[in-house]
């Protein structure tokens, strides 16, 4: 192990279940460069388990999803596991979608990472639902988080939370289609997505881009900066 400047000795490895501050979490994942995924969630480590062939190709079909409705969307900003500073922890989202801080959003940037939290953030769970359901959710809940999105792989069950005051309430996907109650326009067909149907997902999303209220929430993020 190399000595660092402090005369402290470099870490070798984040491992679940330490406990650490936000600043010895981000000094430790300075000593190893080569971490690419690692989370604090309320004074605890979390280490992912190597992710499965499923969970890429949904996080591959997430991320189409939340980038095509950025697009569409100027003022909007889609992103994947990226680290965030919020609330003394460090989440690491599997996909986010965020208005941007010049058009009125919660989210702040900073020279390496976001502070704040992303107006709509996604976990997909497969070894990491305890984690998802349990502290993360909870962490979100208290940052203010709008919409939590959980994607279940074992049972092909999604969540929709939304925040209401200062707790979640699962929303219900009607014939089939969730339908953002922040972002306008931003509809998830449940079928197209678990089929892993790109073009029939792109299709519901572009029906409700089409909508006068997309429009409208096009307008009011321009009018914010």
């Amino acid at each position: 192990m190399a000595a660092v400047s402090s005369g402290m000795v470099a870490k070798t490895e984040l491992v679940t279940g330490e406990r650490m501050t936000l600043e010895e979490f981000l000094r430790c994942w300075d000593e190893l460069p080569g971490l690419k995924n690692a989370e604090l969630i309320d004074g605890v480590v979390h280490v992912p388990s190597p992710v499965s062939h499923e969970h890429g190709v949904l996080d591959t079909l997430t991320h189409l999803w939340l980038a095509y409705y950025a697009q569409a969307t100027p003022g909007c900003q889609a992103g994947n596991n990226s680290t965030w500073l919020m609330l003394g922890s460090a989440p690491q989202p599997d996909a986010y979608l965020r208005i941007l801080p010049a058009n009125g959003g919660q989210s702040r940037d900073g020279r390496i990472y976001t502070s704040g939290a992303p107006e709509l953030a996604v976990e997909i769970c497969l070894t990491s639902t305890e984690v998802d359901f349990g502290p993360k959710l909870k962490l979100y809940q208290r940052a203010g988080v709008r919409e939590y999105l959980t994607f279940e792989l074992f049972r092909k069950s999604i969540v929709w939370w939304v925040l209401a005051g200062d707790v979640y309430l699962a929303q219900e996907a009607s014939d089939g289609i969730f339908r953002s109650q922040f972002f306008s326009g931003l509809w998830l067909d449940v079928a197209a997505f678990w089929a892993d149907d790109g073009a029939k997902m792109l299709a519901a999303l572009n029906a409700g881009l089409a909508l006068e209220e997309h429009q409208g929430f096009v307008e009011r993020l321009a009018k914010a900066k």
